[in-house]
């Protein structure tokens, strides 16, 4: 990886909605700047997984958090593919199933989950140097100190569009199911999701994929860390 002015260092947060591009914008930002790449919402997915398999009651959040802290959770940080294991075992279509994301934000609200997956992304931010993190507590909890804090955003209805179509189901349904994980995001006790007083609010209704990009390889230049 090329190195930077600030010795290689550079940490981009990327906080954002369900459907907003977070995923697709972080995964080719990444690649474009010779760094590493973490997608945050696989870890919580995975640990939803492994949540569901052991059979407990996802009410009971001292159980949900013993699941979460016996478990042995890998996940790549290549954007050009990576890969998520729970006790060996690759989950990396099984995470994205209906009933994992009907269940991941309710784990992921649980406070023990939160703590032992917010201490592992940042040292796996602190080991890479160089990367691009998403998620939806990014740049207000996990890495407050990155280098660039943006915030995407969209339209409902082009949330839903763009959600809809990767998952190749009903857009009315995906819509319903958007606006019930917002609500649930945004009002948990711990970590809500929030926009960071200091991020960068993108809207990418209108916009395509390279040129969201393109306007995030701008801010990193004017930061003088692109």
């Amino acid at each position: 990886m090329e190195e930077n002015v600030r010795a290689g260092r550079c940490v981009v947060a990327v906080d954002g909605p369900s459907g907003s591009g977070k995923s697709t914008v972080s995964r080719r930002l990444a690649a474009g700047l010779g760094a590493r790449y973490l997608d945050t919402g696989a870890m919580y997915r995975a640990i939803t997984w492994a949540v569901l398999r052991s059979g407990v009651d996802l009410t009971d959040a001292a159980a949900v958090g013993k699941v979460a802290g016996e478990v042995e959770l890998r996940i790549g940080t290549d954007p050009q593919g990576y890969g998520v294991t729970v006790d060996g075992v690759s989950v990396d279509q099984e995470i994205r199933g209906s009933e994992v994301t009907g269940a991941v934000s309710a784990v992921a609200a649980v406070p023990a989950v939160r703590a032992l997956l917010v201490a592992r992304q940042r040292e796996l931010i602190v080991n890479a140097g160089r990367i691009v993190v998403e998620g939806r507590d990014i740049g207000a909890v996990v890495a407050p100190d990155a280098d660039l804090k943006v915030y995407l955003t969209a339209s409902e209805a082009a949330r839903a569009r763009r959600r809809s179509a990767e998952d190749a189901v009903d857009v009315a349904a995906t819509a319903a199911d958007l606006a019930r994980r917002d609500r649930l995001d945004s009002t948990r006790k711990v970590d809500p999701l929030r926009q960071s007083a200091d991020a960068v609010e993108l809207d990418t209704t209108e916009l395509g994929i390279d040129e969201v990009v393109a306007r995030l390889r701008e801010l990193l230049t004017e930061r003088g860390v692109a």
